[in-house]
């Protein structure tokens, strides 16, 4: 009796081992939590089945799972600047000089990155040296030379409200360049700027102080 209670433990043993060590890795014999190890995922551009989605925002009942390809509301992805709020007028323009660079340090690489991000976005009408210069500045006209004492003395945030949404001649580049990098392209230009003249530099912190406090209202 003893004998067969034996072979019977090796027996269940044998059989638990071998279902363990079986070589079909994509079917595992026992899933604590299949939902997520096999979620269901959606693929990039795959089109999706009409009879479990729907897209159409007016007929979101019923068994459809509603799904229209894009983030949560209130949400922003990973690495990314939290968003700039201030209103594309001229209120929101003067504000914008209170806005500092959440840049304030960049590694060689990252300046060499931003570099690259300035010569194809803004030297072509800028320059390479930021003279204004650049390839289309003749056709364009009226192209900034960031190296004048104006935009030495102008502030971070009212460089990037300018990228965010054009100023002038220029168009908005919010679609050419994120958040992060559109704050790295500013810390660039200021290195193809020398320092303001001393004048400019006081009218400067006077305009400084003055936005700072419409932002406090």
């Amino acid at each position: 009796m003893k004998r067969l209670t034996n072979f019977s433990a090796i027996a269940v043993t044998a059989v638990l081992i071998l279902a363990s060590c079986s070589n079909n890795k994509r079917k595992p014999g026992t899933v604590y939590m299949p939902d997520m190890a096999y979620s269901r995922t959606i693929e990039t551009y795959a089109e999706l089945d009409s009879l479990k989605f729907t897209s159409d925002i007016h007929n979101k009942g019923g068994n459809k799972i509603f799904f229209n390809e894009m983030p949560a509301l209130g949400t922003i992805k990973r690495g990314e600047l939290f968003p700039y709020t201030l209103p594309n007028d001229s209120n929101g323009y003067k504000m914008s000089a209170a806005v500092p660079n959440p840049v304030d340090f960049m590694t060689g690489a990252e300046l060499g990155e931003a570099g690259r991000l300035y010569n194809i976005n803004c030297g072509i009408c800028h320059g390479e040296k930021g003279q204004g210069n650049g390839p289309l500045s003749a056709k364009i006209g009226a192209i900034a030379n960031l190296t004048l004492d104006l935009y030495k003395v102008m502030k971070d945030g009212t460089m990037f409200h300018s990228l965010t949404y054009g100023k002038n001649n220029m168009g908005s580049y919010a679609s050419q360049l994120n958040r992060k990098q559109r704050w790295m392209v500013i810390k660039y230009v200021r290195t193809l700027q020398g320092p303001a003249t001393a004048a400019t530099a006081t009218d400067s912190t006077a305009t400084a102080k003055d936005s700072t406090a419409v932002v406090k209202k």
